[in-house]
């Protein structure tokens, strides 16, 4: 797994991870405005462009970050935050080590498995996915994924990057992801952020995940969609980041 780095080493360490499909520019703005105070650890999730291996699982890539924590981070970081399968990854994290972080902030995570829809996958690409490197075709992705104009260079050159194996891999993942039973030993200050005008699954999956920890706090975001919050708004995350790292 490759990792991009912000910050000083001696300062206080968040992970930011982020989601399927995009890469460490997700949280590259939030990642500048926090360098000062913080050292930002963005890894870049395997199957994604600028990644040295293949997606194999959301297991797998939890098992990664968590041995570069162990072996570059002292075995605990101070924060974890994590986007869709990003926020998966985290999920799955404080499932294998609850007490690897002291603050986690969970964004828009799916964590109600859609089999039928994840074996719809494979086919719909066979016809899509030769569309990806058309500019026209990846303009109409771009908008429906509602993201600023500003970063479609960043979607565009990275989404012709992911071969189509690793793409149907990952979405599959992210559809067909379980909450385990380990969750419940989670020792993390959690926050479960979700925007308004998500899909229901999402709006399902947040109060799931806040069933699944009690502990934890929930957080409807107005007005937002997908991603909306740490892309979008910034200046807004990076608030609510500061926010609960001093709590």
């Amino acid at each position: 797994m490759q990792y991009k780095e912000y910050g000083h080493s001696r300062e206080k360490t968040i992970l930011l991870l982020h989601g399927g499909g995009l890469s460490w520019w997700n949280y590259r703005e939030a990642a500048e405005m926090l360098k000062n105070t913080y050292h930002i650890i963005i890894p870049v999730l395997d199957g994604h462009a600028g990644s040295d291996r293949h997606f194999t699982s959301i297991e797998n890539n939890a098992a990664e970050i968590i041995s570069f924590i162990r072996e570059h981070l002292g075995g605990s970081v101070h924060m974890i935050c994590g986007l869709s399968l990003g926020a998966q990854i985290l999920l799955e994290i404080l499932s294998q080590q609850g007490d690897i972080c002291r603050h986690a902030l969970i964004e828009s995570a799916a964590a109600i498995p859609s089999k039928t829809a994840a074996a719809l996958i494979r086919p719909a690409f066979a016809c899509s996915y030769p569309l990806i490197r058309q500019k026209w075709f990846a303009k109409l992705q771009f908008r429906q994924l509602r993201i600023k104009e500003a970063l479609f260079d960043d979607y565009y050159r990275d989404t012709c990057a992911i071969e189509q194996d690793d793409m149907t891999a990952f979405l599959r993942a992210n559809m067909t992801y379980r909450l385990k039973d380990t969750l419940k030993a989670c020792t993390a200050d959690v926050r479960i952020f979700y925007g308004e005008k998500e899909t229901r699954i999402i709006r399902r999956s947040a109060a799931r995940i806040h069933e699944t920890l009690p502990a934890s706090t929930l957080t409807a975001l107005p007005g937002m969609y997908h991603g909306d919050f740490s892309i979008n708004h910034p200046a807004d995350f990076v608030l609510a980041v500061k926010s609960i790292s001093v709590s």
